[in-house]
């Protein structure tokens, strides 16, 4: 997963159009899979660092639990209702948001787009 997420840290680069929305975002955020922390660092829109954990010392502001299987499902071109999105993945328990929601709320269109890129990553459906 963390080779995913640095590959997710190159596309955003190449995204003008999720650079402006997250211009303003500059913060960490931790997303845990099946118990393995990776630690994402926002500057101004721009994935600075995608770091493994665990770390005690590294603070984030908001967080995305969830595991592996429903991940891989929420990155296929077209997922199954629930694997959709983020909030999909917490209402059908497989998934959960801790942290700081109004921060997430506020840049929720940034951040979901974000967790999306892996499926332009897979290639366009028709």
């Amino acid at each position: 997963m963390l080779a995913t997420f640095q590959m997710v840290q190159d596309r955003l680069n190449d995204t003008p159009h999720l650079l402006r929305l997250g211009r303003l975002f500059s913060e960490t955020v931790l997303v845990e899979i099946d118990g393995q922390e990776i630690y994402l660092s926002f500057e101004q829109g721009h994935l600075a660092e995608v770091t493994p954990g665990p770390s005690r010392k590294t603070p984030w502001r908001f967080a995305l639990r969830t595991d592996a299987a429903a991940l891989a499902e929420f990155w296929l071109a077209r997922p199954q209702p629930g694997f959709h999105d983020i909030f999909g993945l917490v209402k059908i328990g497989r998934g959960r948001i801790d942290g700081d929601i109004l921060c997430l709320v506020k840049n929720l269109r940034f951040f979901k787009e974000v967790m999306a890129l892996p499926r332009a990553m897979q290639g366009r459906v028709a």
